[in-house]
């Protein structure tokens, strides 16, 4: 039999369950954002902490406040979208994208690449450049796409901590860059500001792969790192989405922690690069 003090712990163990439950669905009803399927510990985490950076004690407290003030909203629309990125994060990627992807998308008259859960631009402005080094950023259009509008503008800015390019530049080097990483850039205050260049061919708009449907067919799909901060049904979800959206032999980007395995569509790609997580999809 259960102590008076772990009978406590389980009820507001239960209470909190009920909290978060009803939170996230007062956000989807009054947002449209849904949150309902996404990984409960992750979340949970996020959730507290934007209740006690509002100075709040329960997740009650946060429902009230957040259905009654959009700008606490976006405040907890921050924590939740996860926004870990660096520019050439993880550069082998980038190097089997070089090797196994380039040379697929010479053989299309025009590309169109959806990057989903794009944040705050970094990996677009990292695969702009490698299409530029590549020669086929003419004839590439780049789809950016995140749930945040707030990050989505920082990612039309293309200015990012000026503090960060020596461990950017190192990440170029190591992915196949060809030139010197500081031609893309300009020094600005405490900032670096990227060519526009770079996003003239970029398309940045919001889109929840929650709710929101497929708004185009692609040659390469790149969603890194997204997925594992899901549950198993909104993967499932998310991989639908991607492969309606892709057309065939077209090229699907994971993170190294992902995979298509167990996925709906399991046996409809072959793999490119195993270790990079590439897969070309085959019907």
């Amino acid at each position: 039999m259960a102590s008076p003090v772990e009978q406590q712990a389980t009820a507001r163990h239960d209470v909190d369950e009920i909290e978060l439950d009803l939170l996230l669905e007062g956000v989807y009803r009054r947002y449209g954002f849904d949150f309902r399927e996404y990984a409960p510990a992750s979340l949970r985490r996020r959730v507290w902490r934007r209740v006690h950076a509002e100075g709040l004690t329960t997740l009650s407290a946060l429902q009230a406040k957040v259905l009654h003030d959009p700008a606490c909203m976006e405040r907890l629309l921050l924590d939740l979208s996860i926004n870990v990125t660096a520019m050439y994060r993880d550069p082998t990627f980038y190097v089997a994208f070089r090797q196994k992807v380039v040379p697929l998308l010479r053989t299309y008259p025009f590309t169109r690449i959806w990057v989903a859960g794009c944040s705050t631009g970094e990996e677009v402005y990292s695969l702009s450049i490698l299409l530029h080094e590549e020669g086929v950023a003419e004839r590439a259009r780049i789809y950016a796409t995140d749930i945040n509008e707030s990050v989505l503008d920082r990612a039309r800015s293309g200015v990012f901590p000026l503090d960060k390019m020596r461990e950017y530049t190192q990440n170029y080097i190591r992915a196949g860059g060809e030139r010197a990483f500081s031609e893309y850039y300009v020094a600005k205050y405490d900032g670096a500001q990227f060519q526009r260049s770079l996003v003239d061919n970029v398309v940045f708009a919001q889109h929840n792969l929650v709710s929101d449907r497929s708004f185009n067919e692609f040659n390469v799909i790149v969603c890194r790192n997204v997925m594992i901060y899901f549950d198993r049904a909104l993967q499932d979800h998310v991989h639908r989405l991607f492969y309606e959206s892709l057309m065939t032999f077209g090229v699907l980007a994971l993170g190294a922690k992902e995979s298509i395995r167990f996925s709906p569509h399991e046996h409809a790609y072959e793999e490119l690069d195993a270790g990079e997580r590439l897969y070309k999809k085959v019907t």
